[in-house]
Parts: C-alpha cells; structure tokens; sequence
C-alpha cells in the first residue's frame, strides 16, 4: 500500500515495475487538479480542485477528454469531467527533492491524453526525474472564444495553469522539487509551452522548457477571428444569433458529442486549406481584457520581440523527416491532387500568409514554393520525398527555427537546441518512409524513445539500438531537466553549445551525438525570404 496526503485529501498509489525489467517506480493516477467543467462550467476557465473524505485510489487514470482521434478518425466519448493528472517518481522520500518534468501532450489541440497507454513514466524515471502528465479540455470545449468576460478563450491552457499550480503546492509530497520544475511539450503541447514562455498566468511556476516539434507560430496553432467561428459553430448547430449570452447558453446545452470535430469555416479557403498541417479551427488565442486573469496578452510574435517572457532555460528542437507521420494520408492525398490536376496551386502557400495577401501574390509565392521544393516536376507520388521535405519545412521546421531565433535575442535564460534523427525499430513514424527511400526520424519517434507507448509492439531488449538510443535520449533530457544544460559533463563525449541567432548552433540526436550549426540550412532561408516579401515577422 502506498499513500500520500496532498492538500485535498489522501491518495493511494501502486509500486510499479519498468517495462525494462530493472527498476519499480511509484504511480499515482487519475488525480484531480480542478473542479469537473460541468454544466454552467463548460468553456469556462478551471476552478480549484475540491477535497475528499477517506483516502482516494489513484491507480487508473481518469477519463479523457471527449474527442476524435486525429489518426484512426474514431470518435472517443471521455468525459467532460477529465481535468485529472498523473504523477510518476522513482522515490517518495529521497534526501535530497528531485527535479520534476510536466508534460503537455499533443494531438493538434482537439486529440490525445497523458495517460500512460501513449505516454508512460518508465524511461524518465529510471534518470531520477519525476514526470507528471495531464488531460486538458481540447477541441471547442476547451479553445472556444466569445470574447466575453466569461468566455475569453484558452480555458484549456488555463487548464495546464491549474496543473501546474497543483504541482507547485503538491510535488513535495512525492518526493519533488517544486523549485525545478521543467515543461516539456510535444506538437501542439510544444506550441502550448512556448506561449506558456510568454504568459503572465504561467510565470514562477517552472524553471525550464523543452519544446518539442512545434511553435506558437506553426501555421496550425496561429488562430483567425476565433469569436466568428464561435458563432458559425453555433449556426451550424441550429441556432442563428448575434448575441454571446444567447450562444454561450445554447452551446452549454448541446449534447458534447455535437462540439467535437467540428468545422465551422469562417472563409471558403478554409475548406480546401483544412488539414492538420495548416489550419485547427479551435486553437489558443489573444485574450480582451475584462480583468479576468488573461493567458495570453498579445501577438506571441510582438511578445518575444518586446521581451514579455518568463526568463527561464530552453531546449527547443524536431526531428529530421517530421512530416513521415502522415505519409500514409499523404498517399491518399497526392491521388486526390493527381485526379485534380494540381489544378490549386496555391495550397502550397502557408495559411497565415493566405489570410494577408493578394491572390495574386498568392500565386506568385506558390509558383516560387513549387520551384524550389519540386524543381518544375508535378507534385504526385513520385514526388513523395520531395513533398515530405516541403511540409515538414512549412508545417513544422521553419516556424520552431524562426521561433527559437526570436528567443534568442531576449531574456538571460539559456538556450540550447537539438535535432532528432536516431532510428531504431521504435521509429513507428518515420520507418514507413523507408519504401520511398527516406530515411529520417518522424514526428513523435523522439516521444517513443523518451516515454513507453503502447502503440510500438515491438518487445524492448536490452543491448539493442532501441535500447542503447533511449539511454541517450532519456540522458540529455533529463539532463537539462536536472541542470539546464544537456551535457552537464563530458560523459557523453561532447559539449552542448549554447544556441543564439549568430551561430544557430545545435546537436543532432542520432546513434551519438554530432555538434552542427543552421540546421534547416538553405531551407530556413528561403522561407525567411517569402515572409520578408509579404512583410510578415514571422
């Protein structure tokens, strides 16, 4: 029996082997971190957590929230009552308290949970670091904006607050550091720890950040007239209305199942333009000021530039083929583009510059985009490496770079950057490249080498690639997580350098680690040149 008091009452926890066979480590799931969202809560900001008698089991995790999986497009009813978290430690009462990660999962703001089928404690653990995971409310229950004093938007980021508020007050208990505490996020979860970066709601409640596979500025997270959509998703929904108070009651109403996937396109464009590389209908957003605690204040981009950020160490980085994770839907799609002719050429051009520009400068950036990814071929199958490189660079690769050059130019903090290219038979994302002769790490083959999931059914043995890459892997992170730095010393053979926008420097994680510098090289430059021709800083 393991038990643990924190400020809302009594947990009882589990002693848990590692999957790799050689440790155990403590378990404590299904923690409420806020009040169930419920009723006359919905879209609306967390409330805190309330106590309960006896001592609670903690030993399954707690419903997530409702949504679609963004992968096998299967509807997941969870539970709006889903604000629970999981904590993760080696030792409950070590000499000396231990640094802890919190982790903000991704799946495009609308998909996913912490719970341990996708993102499991073991690895990190065994490093003698804490983890905590969480759910957060997604999708329009979570990103709706009325711009009203009630619903001002980012009620699922304020969600991440209260986790991280509870873990500021609670983590001793298990054994943590409440003074070394390092945010990591993965896709929209690295979109959400940058503008955590930024947020006044987030400051002093952890001391480092690691970024992964993703940016405030992705053209995926960057929102468009989000009270319009508000009122379009109602309108598709049955009511017609000009009035928030009117709306706010009727979506509060609607059975949840109604709000999840939905598409409430505020321009036609939208419609062709609608794929999770360009566009989430439901993303967070800058907040108007009714003297509720705001989020997020302003444009993230005019934040960085005028040093508006919680001054702490970075680690920011992706992996070296990120788009491979779609290459299945890519298929389906370049069928679509052949039977179509490419007859829209303008898809090529990222959507947040779409919303800014003429059509006919439009067309004239899509002909430069398709000049220097496809070098005059026809984009269809035989052009797969070639397109996978295009949407890695605009969807993911640019954007983290621009963002983390930004960052570097502010603030004392350290800045340390990576690449992930390690391959081994845990590479679920990225092997499936191998049959159009791309070789590279995907999109989340970094995750399933720092966290367990049950997706990859390939039996871990010691003494293999896998092994010896999630040993690397863990080591740094956990690393940067205990100091803030990756390469505290010379036991894995080299010296991280410290990234700022002169040199650029980075270390790429692959069988060993390789110091290199620009790494999105002449890439990074030619998007650079697009975005200084229509005058947009990003």
């Amino acid at each position: 029996m393991v038990e643990v008091k924190v400020q809302q009452g009594w947990l009882r926890g589990e002693k848990l082997d590692t999957v790799t066979g050689d440790g155990q480590y403590y378990s404590f799931k299904g923690i409420p971190y806020a009040q169930p969202p419920l009723g006359k809560l919905r879209f609306k900001a967390p409330l805190p957590p309330l106590p309960w008698d006896g001592v609670r089991e903690a030993k399954e995790h707690g419903a997530k929230c409702p949504q679609i999986d963004i992968f096998s497009f299967v509807f997941q009813p969870g539970n709006e009552d889903c604000l629970h978290l999981s904590v993760y430690t080696p030792e409950l009462t070590p000499e000396v308290p231990l640094p802890v990660i919190v982790f903000i999962h991704g799946g495009c703001f609308k998909s996913g949970s912490g719970n341990s089928k996708n993102y499991a404690g073991d690895f990190l653990v065994s490093r003698g670091v804490i983890l905590v995971t969480m759910n957060y409310r997604l999708d329009a229950l979570g990103f709706l904006c009325l711009d009203t004093e009630e619903v001002p938007g980012n009620a699922g980021m304020k969600d991440q607050v209260a986790a991280l508020r509870w873990v500021r007050d609670n983590i001793r208990n298990f054994g943590g550091d409440p003074a070394n505490v390092t945010l990591m996020g993965h896709s929209s979860g690295a979109a959400c720890a940058g503008l955590h970066l930024l947020s006044p709601m987030s400051k002093g409640l952890f001391n480092r950040v690691i970024i992964m596979s993703g940016s405030p500025t992705c053209d995926w997270a960057v929102p468009f007239e989000p009270q319009k959509r508000a009122f379009i998703l109602g309108k598709e929904l049955g009511l017609e209305t000009d009035d928030p108070s009117i709306l706010l009651e009727f979506l509060q109403n609607v059975p949840v199942e109604n709000l999840i996937n939905t598409s409430p396109y505020v321009l036609s464009f939208e419609e062709r333009n609608d794929n999770i590389l360009k566009m989430v209908h439901f993303t967070p957003v800058i907040e108007k000021n009714f003297g509720q605690e705001q989020f997020l204040t302003d444009d993230p981009i005019k934040l960085l530039k005028d040093g508006k950020i919680n001054d702490v160490d970075v680690f920011l980085g992706h992996t070296s083929e990120e788009s491979l994770i779609y290459i299945s839907t890519f298929e389906e799609y370049l069928k679509k583009l052949i039977l179509s002719h490419n007859r829209y050429p303008e898809i090529l051009v990222p959507r947040k510059i779409q919303l800014m520009c003429t059509a006919k400068q439009i067309l004239d950036l899509s002909k430069r985009i398709h000049d220097f990814y496809f070098e005059g071929k026809s984009i269809n199958i035989d052009t797969m490496k070639e397109f996978i490189r295009y949407c890695s660079d605009a969807g993911y690769i640019y954007d983290i770079n621009s963002f983390m050059s930004k960052l570097a130019k502010v603030g004392s903090g350290r800045r340390y950057m990576y690449r992930f290219s390690g391959i081994s038979d845990r590479n679920i994302y990225g092997n499936p490249g191998l049959k159009y002769g791309i070789k590279g790490a995907g999109h989340l083959d970094d995750m399933v080498h720092l966290m367990p999931t049950q997706l990859v059914k390939v039996k871990l043995e010691k003494n293999s690639k896998a092994y010896d890459l999630i040993q690397l892997t863990t080591t740094v992170f956990s690393n940067f997580a205990k100091y803030g730095n990756p390469t505290p010393d010379a036991s894995l053979g080299v010296t991280w350098p410290k990234y700022d926008s002169t040199n650029q420097a980075f270390v790429d994680i692959g069988d060993t680690l390789t110091v290199g510098s620009h790494p999105a090289g002449e890439a990074l430059d030619f998007w650079r040149s697009i975005y200084e021709e229509v005058r947009l800083d990003y």
